[in-house]
């Protein structure tokens, strides 16, 4: 590529204007922005795809004063996309010199395609430039997380491991299941018409199905090198693999007969692909995430987003690893705004187990503004194996905050089937709390938007769990410890708490 600007010359110390911009030429300065993992490959790969990370980033605590989840996702949206107008003078010098490139507005940041080790750092080198990091291709572990055996489980009516949560009890007790609330996954993608999937889909009213507010599609293009089932840009929701229509039934499920397998059947689903046959980038996992934030039709301007049409709860059953190129605190900003908005973002801890420390992937290793979920046996209630211990890698901070069924977990799959036997892994167990969250905010509208509260209460309600495992010098005997966090989910005591302690709205 000929660039038209001026490329800077950096000298060990001081600054220089060019085109009324002012740049540092503090070598130390201009490496210490550019990410670790980006700037390891610079001298192997002279081509970089990466993310440009803004030093202006929008100041959203204020959305705390407002009570009402609406009102919270408006107020967060519109100073996010206030905040994005200080990308202008960045977006022109791309536009100069030819680049390809994607804005996004959730945090501010903008994805650049093909890059020079030149170019990385004349961009590292600008003052409203925080950081220059990678964005890598990411290849997840999807079908299965642990494993597979390719049978169909027969139907016996409400899942074993849905009953050992306690969802059935709620159903019957406080006659909820999860009516008013929407689930969201980013995820490979959903079959929409399942039998168990097509009652609770909200592009589907019943007469008509209308997908643009209900179905994203990140992937626009190949990003695993082969060719994908679904294609690309779709604008009809579609299963490239298994794993995202298996979440999602975990969450909603249920075909009105022999196979109960959500947790909240009553409630609505959206979705967005984040992965091209299991292969990500953080900035598709970017995309889904702003397009939950804000809900628009495919193809349309971002910025034309509705945050009155975004979930109440995100499941997230894949990681961003430090592995594969992704520098660590990225997603931040991004999970932060969410939380502002009044959205849970529920994570899984990951399935590096059984040692410490092995919540190492983002989203889960950011537990100031997650919940994560490690993975037991619904049967023997003993914590899984591969279950990814804490404490956290990034913050230090205990994690999981609490373990859900991951084991032998039966949902649907794509064929309109169902699969169980052998599917396993903390993907499994995240499912069960995002569920749980539309039943808790369904049986009581006014903990909706209130993720703190809401995190309190899933943890006060746990059934604690101890274990003879220490990790980052927690004895295995406290709770929360770093194995079962605050313990088992226990969502039939979550909302009988609530709906006692709560005032109805």
């Amino acid at each position: 590529m000929k660039l038209k600007s001026v490329m800077v010359a950096l000298s060990a110390i001081g600054t220089l204007a060019i085109g009324g911009v002012v740049f540092s030429t503090d070598n130390s300065v201009v490496e210490v922005k550019i990410g670790p993992s980006l700037s390891s490959n610079l001298e192997t790969q002279r081509q970089q795809d990466i993310i440009v990370i803004l030093e202006d980033q929008a100041q959203l605590a204020g959305a705390d004063l407002l009570t009402k989840k609406e009102a919270r996702g408006r107020f967060v949206a519109e100073e996010l996309k206030k905040k994005a107008r200080m990308q202008e003078p960045l977006v022109a010098f791309l536009k100069e010199n030819g680049f390809t490139f994607q804005r996004f507005y959730i945090a501010n940041m903008i994805a650049v395609d093909n890059v020079s080790v030149e170019m990385i750092r004349e961009l590292a080198a600008r003052p409203d430039v925080r950081k220059v990091i990678a964005n890598p291709a990411i290849r997840n572990v999807v079908t299965p997380d642990v494993g597979f055996d390719g049978g169909e489980d027969k139907g016996v009516g409400i899942g074993e491991n849905i009953k050992s949560t306690g969802a059935a009890d709620v159903w019957t007790n406080q006659k909820t299941r999860g009516a008013g609330m929407v689930v969201a996954g980013q995820d490979t993608g959903v079959q929409w018409n399942h039998p168990a999937l097509i009652r609770q889909y909200r592009g589907n009213n019943g007469d008509s199905v209308d997908h643009s507010y209900s179905w994203h599609d990140a992937i626009r293009s190949p990003i695993s090198g082969g060719t994908n089932k679904c294609g690309y840009d779709t604008k009809v929701p579609c299963d490239d693999d298994q794993h995202g229509t298996h979440t999602m039934g975990t969450m909603v499920g249920d075909d009105g007969g022999m196979n109960q397998v959500g947790m909240a059947p009553d409630a609505k689903w959206i979705a967005c692909r984040n992965m091209d046959a299991g292969v990500g980038r953080p900035s598709t996992y970017l995309e889904c995430f702003e397009w939950f934030l804000a809900p628009y039709p495919q193809g349309a301007d971002p910025l034309t987003g509705d945050p009155t049409k975004a979930p109440n709860v995100i499941n997230n059953s894949w990681g961003c690893p430090a592995s594969e190129n992704c520098e660590g605190n990225e997603f931040a900003p991004v999970l932060e705004a969410l939380y502002r908005a009044g959205i849970m973002v529920v994570v899984s801890a990951g399935n590096a187990g059984s040692a410490c420390g092995t919540i190492n992937d983002q989203p889960a290793t950011h537990s100031r503004w997650t919940f994560s979920v490690g993975a037991h046996n619904h049967r023997t209630g003993s914590i899984a194996s591969f279950s990814s211990r804490g404490p956290s890698t990034l913050d230090g901070e205990i994690g999981p905050d609490l373990t859900a069924p991951g084991v032998d977990v039966r949902s649907t799959i794509p064929g309109d089937g169902y699969a169980g036997s052998m599917w396993s892994g903390t993907s499994m167990a995240g499912p069960h709390v995002a569920g749980a969250v539309a039943l808790l905010w369904s049986a009581q509208p006014s903990l909706v938007g209130k993720v703190e509260e809401t995190v309190a209460l899933l943890e006060s309600t746990a059934v604690g769990k101890t274990t003879t495992q220490a990790c980052g010098e927690v004895p295995g005997t406290d709770i929360p410890n770093n194995t079962f966090g605050f313990g088992h989910l226990n969502i039939k005591a979550a909302v009988e708490k609530a709906v006692a302690g709560m005032p109805t709205p």
